[in-house]
């Protein structure tokens, strides 16, 4: 085990440096998520006039902990890129004759997708509230939005980073990651309020990663965290741990076809 952190620990700064070493993707990740909010919190503004949407009279206030978790989706999915990089470079086959663990290659890939997309959220939040949103759980509620962001950005990294493996072509990647998030997105309540969902969408969203991610950042976002948000954890741990595997088998299934 101590190996196995020790070696996470040296990919991981690596990816930090490589990622650090190409700031305007890091700029456009940021800046990307608050166009999104500016612009979003304009135009869907007056939704919290219909009956029976929430009991906030502010979109800003229900919307800022939704796109956070947007952040963490989108900035997740696309995680295999970086993969699919070292694959091209020949980098990945010269770490795979070290002796370094296997696992520890996926691992710092989830993990640093995880603390980007953290990142990314923190500044969202800002954001937000610089617009009027008020974090009523205070420190404790931002922090579990932040659990929220990283948990379904490992979730989803795992995903990214199975399919690199697989395909190992770029085009297939983003394409399946397109057909993945979008529905995602729109089959949860980040934008709009349970009740005034079609009936399909209330019962698809129970089965949706991201609207379990939506229930945990909303509520710690509005101070009202309770045992009820415990499933969403623990079914968002448990499928990064389902996720991260697979993107682990898919590596041996690469490492048996060279």
């Amino acid at each position: 085990m101590i190996e196995f952190l020790r070696d996470t620990g040296y990919l991981l700064a690596r990816l930090a440096r490589a990622s650090a070493r190409m700031p305007v993707f890091v700029v456009i990740s940021v800046v990307q998520p608050v166009v999104w909010i500016v612009l979003f919190g304009q135009l869907f503004q007056a939704v919290t006039r219909l009956q029976g949407f929430t009991s906030t009279s502010s979109y800003i206030q229900y919307l800022t902990p939704g796109v956070a978790i947007m952040t963490a989706l989108f900035g997740s999915a696309y995680s295999g890129m970086g993969m699919l990089t070292d694959l091209e470079q020949g980098w990945l086959d010269r770490l795979l004759v070290t002796p370094v663990r296997r696992g520890a290659v996926i691992m710092a890939r989830v993990v640093i997708a995880g603390l980007q997309v953290t990142l990314q959220a923190a500044i969202l939040v800002g954001v937000g509230v610089a617009m009027g949103a008020r974090p009523r759980g205070g420190l404790a509620g931002l922090a579990l939005v932040l659990v929220a962001g990283g948990l379904l950005a490992a979730s989803i990294a795992g995903v990214s980073n199975a399919l690199a493996l697989l395909t190992r072509r770029q085009e297939l990647v983003i394409a399946a990651m397109n057909f993945l998030v979008l529905p995602m997105t729109f089959l949860s309540s980040m934008m709009m309020s349970p009740r005034l969902m079609p009936t399909w969408i209330q019962g698809a969203s129970r089965l949706n990663p991201v609207d379990w991610a939506v229930q945990i950042a909303r509520a710690g976002f509005e101070g009202t965290p309770s045992s009820a948000v415990l499933l969403p954890i623990v079914s968002l741990a448990g499928l990064g741990i389902v996720t991260s595997l697979a993107a682990c088998g898919a590596l041996r299934h690469y490492l048996r076809s060279r």
